[in-house]
């Protein structure tokens, strides 16, 4: 018989659902596990994480190792419930990546039955239109995100749905991304025994972790410094209306330390994190830190300015071009919130600083814990885990499939010919076994 947890069931009037989190990072895969409380508040339940040993700048780089990364980012996560037992099976996957590109479109839709209002039925259709465009070889869409809608010629509609009108209009953001390398993360994560509910792009997941809506309203850049990439959303009116992956993060700050120190990479990454800072002119010249040498070799001394100043090198380069996706937007104007940094790249001493000299906008840092009932967990709310909160409220708001269920499974619903083969691909995979 099939051993029964309190999570297995799907949502039902009167009981909790369900929905877990998989943040597949360039340096760590974390899982969370979230229930809804009765004032619409988001609890985590459980949480897990494991190093990833095969991903690289957002990218499957080795098959094997991801599996068993996400294989250990599970078992954590069940182990650490302490609701009763827990059987992951159904989960939200980010996905981010340098080969993530997002473009602008718009495009028109008639409707057949004209007699009724304007229907959910009616934006799906259009919507999964919009994934037949022609996009280049090896790249398709992954996401489309409708902006404001357009309905006989009124303008600036953003809920369409229960309106009169014959002809619809909409601005879209279209996210797309390498065949290839999505398919990857989908072989991963079936391998690893688990069902994917839902993929939503990394910055967008993040974004809904440590913005509050007001914010995103008047209008604000959100930077989510990973390991292995900077995510960048722009927000305004309410509306994502730019996103954009910059392929350095983390680990190409802790590579400059290394190299610049000539040290080994885990001795670099503890001088990072311990006493690195995004400003020279911040740290002192009188401070040394002693950097133990390799067996038979005198130990190392660097003073945390120079430390710093290879810091602020790097992180001014990163900072650069996240303003020159700011101004390519074309809201730089518009952007009355200024620009919140999260991710673990965002821990870095005086980071909010060097953006604000930068860029001439207010930063701040943001933390995960803007919907949350649980803010009392300092590990919750550090912006190292901002994605993986993320995609669980995005999974709540996509009323994503619960944890696992009693019936007969089921392949997840997915729009478009993107996913179509995509899972066709991985079906592949197994027969080939």
């Amino acid at each position: 018989m099939k051993d029964k947890s309190f999570a297995e069931k799907p949502a039902e009037s009167g009981k909790k659902s369900v929905v877990v989190g998989l943040d597949i990072g360039t340096t760590k895969i974390a899982c969370f596990v979230g229930v809804k409380n009765d004032h619409g508040k988001i609890e985590i339940i459980s949480r897990g994480k494991s190093p990833s040993l095969g991903v690289k700048k957002g990218v499957v780089s080795n098959i094997g190792q991801t599996i068993n990364s996400i294989l250990a980012a599970v078992e954590d996560t069940e182990q650490n419930c302490k609701e009763g037992n827990l059987k992951l099976s159904h989960v939200v996957v980010g996905i981010a990546g340098q080969h993530i590109r997002s473009m602008q479109t718009s495009d028109s839709y008639t409707r057949k039955n004209r007699e009724e209002e304007i229907s959910q039925a009616d934006i799906t259709t259009f919507i999964n239109n919009m994934y037949d465009l022609v996009m280049n070889p090896g790249e398709e869409i992954i996401t489309v995100i409708p902006q404001e809608y357009t309905i006989d010629d009124e303008q600036g509609i953003k809920e369409p749905i229960g309106m009169a009108g014959v002809r619809l209009e909409a601005n879209f953001h279209i996210i797309t991304g390498q065949v290839s390398n999505v398919k990857n993360i989908y072989n991963c994560v079936q391998r690893a025994g688990l069902k994917i509910s839902e993929v939503i792009l990394e910055p967008i997941a993040s974004a809904d972790a440590v913005l509050s809506d007001e914010e995103k309203e008047a209008g604000i850049v959100l930077v989510d410094i990973g390991g292995g990439t900077t995510d960048v959303a722009i927000f305004h009116d309410g509306i994502i209306r730019h996103t954009a992956v910059i392929p350095y993060g983390g680990n190409i700050v802790t590579q400059d330390i290394k190299k610049g120190c000539r040290i080994l990479e885990r001795h670099a990454e503890k001088l990072k994190v311990k006493f690195g800072s995004a400003l020279a002119s911040e740290s002192s010249e009188k401070e040394v830190v002693c950097i133990p040498g390799l067996r038979g070799q005198k130990s190392k001394e660097i003073t945390v300015r120079n430390l710093a100043s290879i810091i602020e090198a790097r992180m001014v380069e990163i900072i650069e071009k996240v303003n020159n996706e700011i101004q390519n937007s074309g809201y730089a104007k518009e952007i009355i919130g200024g620009i919140v940094v999260t991710g673990g790249g965002s821990k870095l001493k005086h980071l909010t600083q060097l953006f604000e000299y930068l860029t001439g906008m207010d930063a701040r840092i943001g933390y995960p814990n803007e919907h949350l009932a649980n803010t009392n967990d300092e590990l919750l709310t550090s912006p190292i885990y901002s994605t993986g909160i993320g995609l669980v409220l995005k999974g709540f708001e996509k009323n994503a499939r619960p944890v696992e269920k009693t019936d007969e499974e089921e392949e997840p619903v997915r729009k478009g010919k993107f996913f179509d083969k995509v899972l066709k691909g991985v079906k592949d995979l197994f027969e080939d076994e």
